[in-house]
């Protein structure tokens, strides 16, 4: 029974390990990814649709994205919703392409991107605590209907600590790793 729990509690601690690696995607490095843009949300025909589903994203040279829409009528919309991001960038648009030239950082961004990965970070470690808490209050709730010994209830407790270690320990790596792909020059 502790075990199964133990199970699904380390799917979803593994599920938010992910979800913060792809979230860190989003955050401009120096070089251009098309991961960078690909989920930016554009209002088309009423609907806000992922910049993917619109348009091919390539990186052509290592300072630019190419964006090609597979509808051309869609440009003007893909352009606004590059405009209004957070990003800082400013689409070169030629009627058919919309061009996204990737400036190198200076170290002040650089700073303020760090900083943002490790808030973001930090909203992760907090969902596996989150994640901790509910298994912990569910091992309770066995214990308290004697659906496991107190024995168990322990084992179970510091096998979730330590999961929940793992996991925090995983994030503190995808983070280091971001901050070091920042600071590269």
């Amino acid at each position: 029974m502790t075990q199964g729990l133990l199970r699904e509690t380390e799917v979803q601690m593994k599920k938010a390990v992910e979800a913060l690696e792809n979230d860190l995607k989003s955050i401009r490095t120096g070089r251009a990814s098309p991961a960078l843009v690909e989920r930016l949300q554009v209002e088309y025909y009423g609907t806000l649709t992922p910049l993917n589903q619109l348009a091919t994203i390539s990186a052509p040279e290592p300072q630019l994205l190419a964006i090609r829409p597979y509808d051309p009528s869609s440009l003007r919309d893909i352009e606004r919703a590059i405009l209004s991001s957070d990003l800082g960038l400013t689409p070169n648009n030629d009627g058919k392409l919309i061009r996204l030239n990737i400036p190198p950082l200076n170290e002040e961004r650089r700073t303020e991107l760090a900083r943002l990965v490790g808030r973001r970070a930090e909203e992760y470690k907090v969902t596996i605590r989150n994640y901790r808490r509910d298994t912990l209050a569910e091992l309770r709730e066995f214990e308290k209907e004697k659906l496991i010994s107190e024995d168990e209830f322990y084992r179970a407790r510091d096998d979730l600590q330590e999961l929940t270690d793992r996991y925090i320990e995983q994030i503190d790596q995808v983070q280091a790793r971001k901050e070091q792909e920042i600071k590269e020059i």
